[in-house]
């Protein structure tokens, strides 16, 4: 068996990293891919690798003379990689496909052994390798039979995003019998190449003999193995979380990222919180039936979406601020407050990290479970001197709940006080408790030192549509904050969704009862876990504490890289000591987190 690599391609969505290198030359945590596929290749002790250059060839032919490769090599050139698509350096390689069985490669694919071997393995001697279609991935997909024989080849434009589900990526990895070449692919590139020219892809040839009575090729599934096609930047920088070798790199460049996970196949992500159960199916058709509308126009100033906020709540518009995502509200509150502060630790980090530390009164409870009260708070800043206060309720990350009774004697005494008083209940919702908001019109025109924050992303479990709202008495400050943000500080999306979202909450009533059932069940079942405590919460996630021995650290990093489940570890937030947070996903979400850390940890 034989390799044959295309590698003429310009690369020119790399930009300024291929503007003296072939595409292939570019580097993956310091390894180039073309170093990288041909070791891989080596340790499959073939008969000779045939690489088809073009752009900056000889550099690429020099490059590879360096990497003390022990198969043969042979090179051929495509003089007009800059006027052809990939369809003519293949047919440049056309003799050698009638030599060997052979195994064909594009050059910019990145790929773990497990990868190549599932191929080679394989006893089916002609197959194109695929995965089940995921977001991230671009170019040509096939429908597959259930013998997997491939039904039909979807080129980019043919596709159709209603039918996902049924596709799979080609992974630009074949493998090609002797007999396959000579009587089925040779034959019919020659003749597709003559009447359709140069400037084709040599998938388009497949996809033709696929109509044959006899194809001979069928399609062999990855089941989870990594690889990722390198075309612009982006696909660079995620390469690189992906492949780097560096355990601890990984964690860090995932950790990194902030959110985006779903360019990372089969990432369950159990760091950042969201309803599992909301928005309804019927609430997303009506998303997607507006998409056209909403994508191609302007959503209204801030006025008006102050209004919509000021219906779903039931407060006056000149009580409530609508801000892209509560983070663009906490930066303009934070910047309206002076003096000192008091804040609970350990807390939310983006009110804090907006402060001067300097002025900064930190509170930390004195228990394993970080819990507190209002008398607490009351006791402890009574005397501190502090101007205003922040209470996460329920706390991020400790689930610590305050029940409303208990927060309007704490926001009596900060008016006797004169303490300013924000209350961010973005997980309120999630509580036992009914009636607990105090984003209530009564309630804030007569606390005029009092702030509501609430994060429509975690509690609608709608975080792509960055939404979150400011309500308070204070109408002069939400006045000015209204100055600070952007007038369309609101797209038309997350506009639309205050639109209609009143019309969907007894579909959220309904979410809210099953997550707080599946909440029960999911501290439960991590109380049965050795070395586990469960902290009991009141919000969307659950914080416990490990046993002296288990490094938070550790078993993050043993169930990214072995399980791929992304969690987050709370030792910096916590002195050191051992404690992580976990978001409470939908049952199959989290039983699969189960199962990881009974078989890391064991049962009680």
């Amino acid at each position: 068996m034989q390799a044959i690599i295309l590698a003429a391609g310009m690369g020119k969505r790399l930009k300024e990293l291929t503007q003296n290198n072939t595409k292939c030359m570019v580097k993956v945590n310091g390894v180039t891919l073309i170093d990288r596929m041909l070791h891989q290749i080596e340790r499959q002790h073939l008969s000779r690798i045939i690489i088809v250059v073009g752009y900056e060839g000889q550099k690429l032919i020099d490059y590879i003379g360096k990497l003390d490769i022990q198969t043969p090599i042979i090179y051929i050139n495509n003089p007009i990689y800059d006027k052809t698509n990939n369809i003519y350096s293949l047919a440049l390689a056309k003799d050698w496909l009638v030599k060997d069985d052979t195994l064909l490669f594009e050059s910019d694919l990145i790929f773990e052994d497990s990868v190549l071997e599932a191929l080679v393995s394989d006893p089916r001697e002609t197959l194109a390798l695929v995965d089940k279609y995921e977001s991230w991935m671009d170019g040509t997909c096939v429908k597959l039979g259930e013998d997997d024989s491939i039904e039909a080849f979807v080129p980019g434009k043919k596709f159709k995003f209603n039918e996902i589900k049924d596709y799979y990526k080609t992974v630009n990895l074949y493998k090609f019998s002797r007999h396959f070449s000579e009587t089925h692919y040779v034959p019919f590139l020659d003749a597709y190449q003559a009447a359709l020219g140069q400037n084709e892809y040599y998938e388009q040839v497949l996809r033709v003999i696929t109509m044959l009575d006899e194809p001979e090729i069928k399609a062999k599934r990855l089941d989870g193995q990594r690889w990722y096609e390198i075309d612009d930047i982006q696909d660079l920088d995620i390469a690189e979380s992906i492949f780097t070798p560096d355990d601890d790199e990984k964690v860090r460049m995932l950790q990194g990222r902030y959110g985006g996970y779903w360019r990372y196949p089969k990432l369950l992500d159990f760091c950042y919180l969201v309803n599992p159960y909301f928005p309804s199916s019927k609430m997303k058709d009506e998303l997607r039936a507006n998409f056209d509308t909403l994508l191609t126009q302007y959503p209204s100033g801030m006025r008006v979406n102050s209004l919509l906020a000021a219906k779903n709540f039931g407060v006056h518009q000149e009580n409530i601020l609508v801000g892209n995502g509560a983070a663009e509200l906490i930066k303009s509150l934070m910047s309206h407050l002076h003096g000192k502060i008091g804040f609970i630790r350990p807390t939310f980090d983006e009110y804090p990290n907006r402060y001067d530390r300097e002025n900064s009164v930190d509170y930390t409870p004195v228990n394993h479970d970080y819990s507190y009260t209002a008398d607490n708070l009351m006791e402890y800043f009574g005397d501190k001197g502090i101007e205003s206060l922040v209470v996460i309720n329920p706390d991020n990350p400790s689930g610590n709940y305050i029940k409303k009774h208990d927060l309007l004697r704490l926001i009596s005494w900060a008016a006797e006080k004169v303490i300013k008083l924000v209350i961010d209940e973005s997980f309120v919702d999630f509580a036992d408790e009914e009636d607990n908001t105090l984003i209530d019109q009564e309630i804030l025109s007569a606390n005029p030192h009092l702030y509501v924050m609430k994060s429509i992303s975690k509690s609608y479990g709608v975080p792509g549509l960055r939404l979150g709202v400011l309500a308070s008495g204070d109408t002069e400050t939400i006045a000015t904050m209204k100055k600070d943000v952007a007038i369309w500080n609101i797209n038309s999306f997350g506009e639309f969704y205050m639109q209609i979202e009143e019309k969907y909450k007894k579909d959220y009533s309904a979410a809210l009862v099953r997550i707080r059932e599946e909440r029960a069940r999911f501290q439960g079942e991590l109380s049965r876990i050795k070395g586990v405590r469960v902290i009991p919460s009141q919000a969307n996630f659950v914080m416990v504490e490990l046993e002296d021995g288990i490094s938070p650290k550790e078993l993050l990093k043993t169930l990214l890289i072995k399980y791929n489940l992304l969690i987050k570890e709370l030792t910096t937030k916590t002195n050191g000591r051992n404690y992580l947070r976990l978001a409470v996903r939908n049952t199959a979400d989290n039983d699969a987190l189960l199962a990881a850390m009974r078989e890391e940890l064991g049962e009680k």
